[in-house]
């Protein structure tokens, strides 16, 4: 897992460096003539601000107080912005150099102060999109559902991410909104904690104003692989919800399997899973899995439907391209495979820059019919 985790940091900062390099020769040419002093504090402030995130991110994994908290702040809102600029500059390159090759020449500074101006607004806007969190509402059908589950409904929240951003007070928002929709049975497939350094059992104590008739069910996501997922695990516990541990239990006659994230990782791992469960197919079930990517296997073994996460939506443009292209039209939304359901929440909260455009975080509200 660190192995993997290092790879993806390296990819990651690349992409980012190639990123501010290509702002900073966009501003360097939009915004001339500079001065020495302006083009080294330009240097000096991009180069900080490249490698913000990644150092953030690994003092967040081992420091928890309001200094490392402002500063990952910052960084990620940086991360998001920066962004948002990098689109600005593809398009002032593009605005500028089309009209040029029929000698249409344009104010570069101001085409530069307008086009990033807007980039500006929408990632303010996106900040503030982000905390908006909305009840999405769906009706499913099962096959051999229990007559005792029809009209009952099951909220699925994922992909929490409470950490250094998205802290107690949000969660409290969330629980307060759960308990205004007072639903049966509460489901979150993974992702509770972001998995930076935080006092966990504080981050969760809202969850003690909440609880449903048929209980919370959890299983873990990637974040909580970060680290040892133990400690994660008793925190949950502690709240009041039951941890799958890759079974399978009976709730009111509906089968109910939880796979963790890292038994999900491996499609055989999550097959014997399955198999060794004791599903009955006579009767409807839900998997609780993170990741939208094990649909063939599950619909092989039998299982009715399977509520997921993980994906956000990609949370804002070009992610949200990336993320499409990567998980198809399981990247959101309630799908089918063969006689497979599947779910895909946009999850509640966000990882990195606390920004969505274009998606919204929600909680769904699932109604059985």
């Amino acid at each position: 897992m660190r192995a993997r985790i290092s790879v993806f940091v390296a990819i990651v900062q690349s992409i980012v460096l190639l990123v501010h390099l290509v702002l900073y020769g966009t501003w360097e040419f939009f915004l001339a003539p500079l001065d020495s002093s302006h083009r080294v504090s330009l240097r000096l402030s991009l180069a900080i601000l490249c490698f913000s995130f990644v150092a953030a991110s690994m003092l967040a994994r081992q420091y928890s107080n309001w200094l490392v908290r402002t500063v990952y702040t910052l960084a990620a809102v940086w991360l998001g912005l920066v962004s948002f600029f990098f689109l600005a500059a593809c398009l002032c390159w593009l605005t500028y150099l089309v009209p040029l090759m029929f000698q249409i020449q344009m104010d570069r500074r101001k085409l530069a102060f307008v086009v990033f101006g807007v980039a500006s607004l929408l990632a303010l806007y996106s900040i503030f999109h982000a905390t908006r969190t909305r009840v999405t509402r769906v009706s499913i059908r099962l096959p051999n559902l229990p007559l005792s589950w029809r009209g009952r409904t099951a909220a699925l929240v994922s992909d929490l991410h409470l950490g250094h951003i998205r802290n107690r007070r949000f969660l409290r928002r969330i629980v307060g909104m759960l308990s205004r929709l007072q639903p049966d049975i509460l489901f979150i497939p993974g992702d509770l904690f972001d998995g930076t350094q935080v006092h966990q059992q504080r981050l969760a104590e809202p969850w003690a104003e909440f609880s449903a008739p048929l209980g919370a069910y959890f299983v873990t996501g990637n974040h909580e692989q970060f680290s040892s997922p133990d400690q994660y695990l008793e925190v949950v516990k502690r709240s009041g919800m039951r941890v799958l541990q890759n079974e399978k239990i009976d709730v009111d006659g509906l089968q109910i399997v939880g796979i963790h994230y890292r038994d999900s990782t491996n499609p055989e791992r999550c097959r014997s899973i399955l198999k060794n469960a004791g599903l009955d197919p006579a009767v409807a079930s839900i998997l609780l899995i993170h990741t939208p990517d094990r649909m063939p296997v599950a619909s092989q073994e039998g299982i009715s439907l399977q509520l997921s996460g993980h994906t956000h939506r990609g949370q804002f443009f070009p992610f949200t391209m990336f993320v499409s292209r990567v998980y198809g039209r399981y990247a959101y939304g309630l799908n089918r495979l063969e006689n497979l359901l599947i779910y895909t929440s946009c999850g509640a909260g966000t990882w990195g820059p606390p920004m969505r455009l274009g998606t919204t975080p929600e909680i769904v509200l699932i109604r059985f019919e």
